[in-house]
């Protein structure tokens, strides 16, 4: 990527390299509407393996894998217990309502929470006022948290908690990658405590297209008719599995290399007049800053930073978002944290 334009947007931009490329256009496929496509099949089994799941469903995206994981473990008039400003709840448009039937009941801070916190906001059914509270979904990374990873410690607390309350647990894993190279713990044990997992193939890994959603097999043998009730049926879906089963293979290990980057951008906007950022809270590849009063508003300074060649998200009236990926080299993230810097100092 030229330094004409470093796209920090999102992880989601990115294009296929040519290896990914390649083994597109060598996938084996077939109809995965009849489990055909020997593409997709291998995907789910090495998906499910990885976080230590029975089985797997191949989704076309991370919003519809937590949109089929509210409609398989609540029903219409639950509450789900979440995290604050979690994607689910706030960049789905109003999909849980409208396709679950469920409400939120956001607790913790910073998308973070512990048991007691869910101990505190629990409903138990039967109650003549109260809907009945059915679901805990974690979000790990949290994305609109700054990339912050949920400890490990507290989401087994959480968990099990949640079981003994006889409530079922989800985890919004589209970053569980970014979150174990932060770690150093593997997908499969920030995945164990959960009933249902997803991953997401589109962020951090590079691919086009993709989420994959796993848990015990006959949980995600009804996934497959709430796919197809959400429009989400493939055909030949392997040319796009095998860019997933590509990532897995070359594009996880590298993550690292865009954690050290958002932590290059974050250590200079921090030292940065007009900006407020907790360097604690970088510790994937997502920066999340505010803009202090006397600064430009995140609108302003967005479109002044796009004049510049560097690309990024508002998120909210006085806060941004920039997000590394594979797409940017370090050499185009110290180019962009220079340009910030300089608009800043304007």
């Amino acid at each position: 990527m030229g330094h004409d334009r470093i796209d920090l947007r999102s992880d989601t931009v990115t294009a296929p390299g040519e290896a990914m490329r390649a083994a597109m256009a060598a996938a084996p496929v077939g109809d995965d509407q009849y489990g055909e496509d020997p593409s997709v099949n291998r995907l789910q089994q090495v998906v499910a393996e990885r976080l230590g799941k029975e089985a797997a469903l191949f989704v076309a995206s991370g919003t519809m894998a937590n949109q089929m994981a509210l409609k398989l473990l609540t029903r219409p008039g639950d509450e789900v217990i979440v995290g604050q400003e979690v994607h689910v709840a706030w960049h789905e448009t109003g999909a849980a309502p409208a396709n679950a039937g469920v409400q939120f009941a956001a607790i913790g801070r910073g998308g973070l929470f512990t048991a007691a916190d869910l101990d505190a906001a629990f409903k138990p059914a039967g109650h003549v006022v109260y809907p009945p509270t059915t679901l805990v979904v974690v979000e790990n990374t949290h994305n609109r948290g700054g990339g912050i990873v949920f400890p490990q410690a507290e989401a087994e607390a959480v968990c099990a908690r949640a079981a003994e309350l006889g409530m079922a647990s989800y985890l919004d894993g589209a970053r569980l990658f970014n979150a174990a190279c932060a770690t150093g713990l593997a997908p499969e044990r920030l995945a164990a405590p959960f009933d249902l997992v997803s991953i997401s193939l589109s962020k951090g890994l590079g691919c086009p297209i993709g989420s994959v959603i796993a848990g015990p097999r006959e949980t995600i043998a009804r996934a497959v008719r709430i796919r197809r009730m959400l429009g989400g049926a493939w055909r030949q879906a392997g040319i796009l599995a095998a860019a997933g089963l590509h990532a897995l293979d070359h594009n996880i290990d590298r993550l690292a290399e865009d954690h050290a980057n958002a932590r290059l951008i974050a250590g200079a906007l921090a030292g940065a007049k007009g900006v407020a950022l907790d360097l604690a809270t970088v510790q994937s590849n997502i920066v999340v800053f505010d803009l202090a009063p006397g600064a430009p508003d995140a609108a302003t300074f967005v479109r002044r930073a796009a004049e510049r060649g560097v690309l990024l998200v508002p998120f909210g009236p006085r806060r941004v978002r920039a997000c590394t990926h594979l797409d940017v080299s370090r050499e185009a993230c110290v180019a962009a944290a220079g340009i910030l810097c300089e608009l800043l100092a304007a």
